[in-house]
């Protein structure tokens, strides 16, 4: 009789360490089960720093509110500038409002320093410098509103832009011309005597710290 006993008591024991040894391998299984789906998840959310269809933009009077605060008017022709940027390019994502000077005999060179500022709030100060043809001799210091369009995020505006040939485009004190690299695009909207209309014929260098070398 004892030895029955020992028999189902061993038999018992048997089970229960058979099921101890399973219930971990379950509770993993169980633990880990959702995991395919976080990793489809991560798999269907965008890079870091890429543009999304849902980024915030500027609207038209946003816009022209802050362009006539910073150059301290609402003259027709500020407006009649906006107005063929914004119905060519459409809203920008961010603005840069600043300042550059420059000097020019045939060919010039032009320095700029402002900040950029997107519509959700973030911002940093930037500066820009570059060569330029111009069809003026002297020097002259301007106020630079620029619109900005495709620029997914800050780091992406620290390379050369050239000009748009042909983009020109002035009214009264202002004038604007496009600069493109890929898909991103800057619209300067200037203000101010003799900033030299042979800006067409230029680049932009955007850089994070001020530089005195124009190339």
């Amino acid at each position: 009789m004892r030895i029955l006993m020992s028999a189902r008591g061993v038999r018992g024991l048997a089970v229960m360490l058979l099921f101890a040894l399973l219930s971990p391998a379950t509770a993993d299984a169980t633990d880990t089960a959702p995991a395919p789906a976080s990793a489809a998840s991560a798999a269907a959310a965008p890079p870091p720093g890429a543009a999304s269809s849902s980024t915030s933009v500027y609207s038209d009077d946003e816009v022209a509110k802050s362009a006539s605060q910073f150059f301290s008017t609402g003259a027709k022709e500020l407006s009649d500038v906006l107005a063929k940027v914004l119905k060519e390019k459409g809203r920008p994502v961010a603005i840069i409002r600043g300042e550059e000077a420059g000097g020019a005999i045939g060919v010039g060179v032009r320095y700029g320093r402002g900040e950029l500022i997107f519509k959700g709030g973030q911002s940093r100060k930037v500066y820009w410098q570059g060569p330029s043809i111009g069809f003026d001799a002297g020097a002259n210091v301007v106020k630079t509103f620029i619109l900005v369009y495709g620029l997914p995020n800050a780091a992406d505006l620290f390379k050369r832009f050239p000009g748009v040939e042909g983009s020109l485009y002035f009214v009264g004190g202002f004038g604007v011309n496009y600069l493109e690299r890929g898909s991103v695009a800057i619209a300067p909207v200037r203000f101010g005597v003799g900033w030299r209309q042979g800006i067409s014929l230029s680049y932009i260098n955007f850089s994070r710290e001020k530089r005195y070398n124009p190339f």
